[in-house]
């Protein structure tokens, strides 16, 4: 079995559109100007690296935006041109939540279950409902749809429709899930949360929402197959929700049998990792980052929890993180421990993924792990897996559709929606994978 790091490609409307509270990035740059040329192909140039560290490595379509189709089910009418026009005119706030770009990050896409844990012995995927926010649920039928056709063989694969329930079982995706596996154990996933919808002996963040709740990832666990001796929920730290880390993914980050935390990543660390070392014995390694080391605020700030932790073909682990991580003094060292201490870890590489960080999203926001084996691999028959043929034709179709740089007010041009349209169209033929939006059906 083989991991493969399916990134998001950034979309024709990258822009900053301050939307997600408790994303502190985010917050902080809304409104700005974007470059969404410069961010696709700065993804683009990751996933290259990446997949010459000898890593599987695929890609996943943008998301259509605006969404027309949101926008006609709130009432504006008329042709496209129309629609985004008066929608402009009339609720511009509307037009931002349609126009979002967070679908880049496809760690929120979904979450997965290789075929070696589950019962049945396919793959699973359920697509992320994200429904806390607006912006972020309407992303759930796209992806399931690009999914669907990706991993469309039942024999091995089971893609699941998102979690029903509204806030009940909000659902978002593999940045709450942690897989951990070492010789000679069966695996653990950490189905982390943040809130509870019906349990009172909860303990709540103040300052920000908490995003995932504890029954949505008993729902993952059951729909998946799992194993409940596999499975673990520990909660995310209410402080580390307040201080910024509104998925588990910003201050916490597992691969194999390593586990890189900070101290309020979890409502019990300390417990956390000594259940961990009784399932996964001694080849379980971890590395906690206490807060006189790593202020949460520069954790937040930096992002080095949201690097991406990758085992090589040598069997040795390298990190991926992002350039503000360099130069954050604090963050920096404690990647230096790291790299010093008796881990799996001998690399570290520093990444210029800027216009993603901006927004709030680093490495690890940027992919979606999924495991497949060499069958299933065969069985996908979408052109989605890295080549260099492939990231040359992507390279040329970012410069041919996309803008240099994006504004606020580009937002209301009818004439970018008609750029974005012609582009993706463009790019699933490209990719092999038919008719998954819904203005081409």
């Amino acid at each position: 079995m083989r991991e493969y790091n399916f990134d998001g490609i950034v979309g024709p409307t990258h822009n900053y559109g301050g939307l997600s509270p408790g994303n502190l990035a985010s917050a902080l740059h809304g409104g700005e100007v974007s470059h969404p040329r410069a961010a696709a192909l700065q993804g683009l140039e990751k996933m290259r690296f990446v997949a010459g560290l000898g890593v599987g490595q695929g890609v996943l379509p943008p998301q259509p935006r605006p969404s027309l189709k949101a926008l006609r089910a709130l009432g504006f009418t008329g042709t496209d041109e129309q629609v985004i026009t008066r929608a402009a005119r009339e609720a511009n706030h509307l037009l931002r939540l349609t126009s979002s770009a967070a679908a880049m990050w496809t760690a929120n896409a979904a979450t997965g279950a290789p075929s070696e844990d589950t019962a049945d012995g396919r793959m699973h995927l359920t697509p992320a409902n994200l429904q806390q926010m607006f912006h972020r649920a309407l992303e759930a039928e796209t992806t399931h749809a690009v999914l669907g056709a990706i991993f469309a063989d039942a024999r091995h694969f089971a893609v699941h429709a998102p979690l029903p329930g509204g806030g009940h079982f909000a659902d978002e995706g593999a940045a709450n899930h942690t897989r951990l596996v070492t010789p000679g154990h069966r695996a653990v996933h950490l189905l982390a949360w943040g809130r509870s919808a019906w349990r009172d002996d909860v303990r709540h963040p103040t300052r920000f929402p908490a995003r995932q709740t504890y029954e949505a990832s008993q729902a993952l666990a059951r729909l998946h197959q799992l194993d409940p001796a596999q499975v673990l929920l520990p909660q995310q730290a209410p402080e580390g929700i307040d201080a910024g880390a509104f998925h588990t993914d910003v201050l916490a980050v597992g691969n194999g049998g390593f586990l890189m935390l900070h101290a309020l990543a979890f409502a019990d660390a300390d417990g956390l990792l000594k259940t961990l070392r009784e399932r996964l014995g001694e080849g379980f390694t971890y590395a906690l980052a206490g807060a006189e080391e790593l202020p949460a605020k520069d954790a937040v700030k930096a992002y080095p929890f949201n690097s991406q932790v990758l085992t090589l073909p040598d069997g040795t682990m390298a990190i991926i993180a992002p350039e503000e991580s360099r130069d954050t003094p604090s963050a920096r060292r404690f990647l230096d421990r790291v790299l010093a201490e008796d881990n799996p870890v001998q690399q570290v590489h520093y990444l210029d993924v800027r216009q993603s960080m901006n927004n709030g999203g680093g490495p690890a926001c940027l992919r979606q792990r999924v495991w497949l084996t060499d069958a299933e691999r065969a069985a996908v028959k979408a052109n989605v897996f890295y080549t260099p043929e492939l990231h040359t034709a992507l390279a040329a179709w970012v410069t041919k559709h996309y803008r240099e740089d994006l504004r606020a007010q580009d937002l209301a041009d009818p004439q970018l929606a008609r750029e974005t349209l012609t582009a993706l169209d463009a790019l699933t033929g490209l990719l092999g994978l038919g008719s998954v939006y819904d203005f081409q059906r």
